[in-house]
């Protein structure tokens, strides 16, 4: 007798065995590239199956050409792309961010690689402002195409077309919430002091982690801003005059000062402070000079001061640091601008604070 092959019998599936089903996920693979001043962001996506939502820890190694991001020539380009952070993105079916530091491929940290240089400490926390302007045809939301709108005063986390606009309100809320969809942790958003002008504030605790945190909310921010036509201005003074530059003011603490801190180990803190203006200013954004003049809410870039509730000097004491004179809490530097490298800014803090010795 003849069978056709496909009437022959199939074997009895094991009903005590489980079968794991797989789905295909498309990673961003993030990083910063090899430009100066300021490092831009890249990413490349690729697509991989896992059971659920990647761990951290299941994430490969990846590559990319360095010759085309200005770290590393063309005769021997291939960099590395190792991750250290994931978050959904639920902009994509099964979409993932993933942050990744750039190594050279004998997997030491590339010189662009200003994350590596952070010193590891879990007890330091970090939270940055993150100030910038919404820009449509070269110029900010809400300016006319000829001359200036109204003067600053009633844009600061103004309310009503005239101040803010329909579409700017609508770009910052739809940006918080696929930061929070993200589980980045994004602590609040208002519209600043000049017109067109934002902020967003992101917190985080250890060393490394609201740097992350700042780069992948830039990243979001970017690209949700690219399906309104509509780009992001980071740079620290984009509108010469009588208006407010952009910052990023970086809040710091470390176990010490939020559990011990002290009048005399505060005085010997700012001291160090004052002793490395130089290596402050050098990562703390380009063009500053512009921005920080000693008008509009800033210190001037060649002196050091602190105060309680200053926002004109260049550290902001809080009231809550100095209650009781117990000299604990955290302190806010407010001269790193929007444009600063959050990696190379806490890099740079957490430096000074580790020359000043302990009581």
């Amino acid at each position: 007798m003849f069978f056709c092959a496909c009437f022959t019998a199939k074997p009895i599936a094991n009903p005590n065995k489980t079968t794991t089903k797989m789905a295909k996920y498309v990673l961003e693979y993030l990083w910063l590239d090899g430009y100066t001043p300021v490092p831009n962001i890249r990413g490349k996506s690729q697509v991989k199956e896992f059971a659920s939502f990647p761990k951290l820890e299941q994430l490969p190694e990846w590559g990319f050409d360095g010759s085309s991001t200005q770290q590393a020539p063309g005769g021997s380009s291939d960099c590395v792309l190792k991750p250290v952070a994931i978050y959904p993105d639920t902009t994509r079916r099964n979409g993932a961010i993933v942050m990744c530091e750039v190594m050279m491929p004998d997997g030491t940290p590339h010189p662009s690689n200003a994350r590596a240089t952070i010193l590891d400490d879990e007890g330091a926390w970090f939270g940055f402002e993150q100030e910038y302007f919404l820009v449509q045809d070269g110029k900010p939301l809400g300016f006319p195409q000829d001359g200036y709108p109204a003067p600053q005063g009633p844009y600061y986390c103004g309310v009503g077309y005239k101040n803010v606009g329909d579409i700017a309100r609508t770009i910052v809320n739809e940006h918080l919430d696929l930061c929070i969809d993200a589980g980045i942790n994004h602590e609040g958003i208002n519209a600043e002091v000049a017109k067109g002008q934002w902020e967003f504030q992101i917190f985080g605790k250890g060393s490394k982690s609201a740097a992350d945190q700042i780069w992948v909310a830039r990243y979001l921010l970017n690209r949700l801003c690219e399906k309104y036509g509509i780009d992001v201005d980071y740079h620290c003074k984009p509108i010469k005059g009588d208006w407010n530059g952009s910052g990023m003011h970086a809040n710091f603490s470390t176990a010490y000062l939020r559990e011990k801190g002290g009048k005399a180990y505060f005085e010997a803190l700012m001291a160090k402070f004052a002793e490395n203006v130089a290596e402050h200013i050098a990562v703390y954004g380009p063009d500053n000079h512009l921005r920080l003049t000693g008008l509009h809410e800033t210190q001037s870039i060649d002196k050091f001061s602190y105060g309680v509730a200053d926002r004109g000097a260049s550290i902001r004491v809080p009231h809550s640091f100095v209650k009781d004179g117990k000299y604990q809490g955290y302190l806010e530097d407010r001269r790193p601008n929007s444009q600063g490298d959050p990696y190379q800014i806490a890099s740079r803090i957490l430096k000074t604070i580790s020359e000043v010795p302990l009581p």
